[in-house]
């Protein structure tokens, strides 16, 4: 009889095991941007610009930070400092340079051999989010 019993708690164990495992992996899945109010940012108008226009405003580096924050860290980490599924965005170049590759890849993702490592998010949460999200990051630069 304590066969059968331990011998169904295996079973009982490697079925929670399974389940939880598989719950685990799968919860990342596809994820929803979240809105970003930009209400208090200068209009930049609708042409995508190449150097950030919100460079060192107060205003779009607290949107920027909360952007990011709804955004960005799930996979570049919180406070922008990557676990490693992502770039460490604290390394990005600064001025000019970082900016055009900044825009994008936020404009318009990443994906290599159709595997998307970022999605776009241009067009989704728009420009003006995409540059408060630049300006933040600038704050939190580092040299590598």
């Amino acid at each position: 009889m304590t066969r059968r019993y331990e011998r169904a708690a295996m079973i009982a164990a490697t079925l929670l095991f399974t389940t939880t495992f598989a719950l685990k992996v799968t919860a990342h899945d596809n994820v929803t941007p979240q809105p970003v109010d930009t209400s208090k940012l200068p209009d930049i108008g609708e042409e995508w610009r190449t150097v950030n226009p919100y460079r060192g405003n107060p205003d779009a580096i607290k949107i920027g930070e909360s952007a990011y924050g709804g955004n960005c860290a799930r996979c570049h980490g919180l406070e922008a400092i990557s676990g490693g599924i992502a770039p460490d965005l604290r390394y990005l170049e600064v001025g000019e340079a970082g900016d055009e590759w900044f825009i994008g890849r936020y404009r318009h993702g990443a994906s290599r051999d159709g595997k998307v490592f970022m999605p776009p998010f241009g067009d989704i949460i728009g420009q003006k989010a995409g540059w408060a999200i630049r300006s933040w990051l600038d704050t939190k630069h580092q040299e590598s």
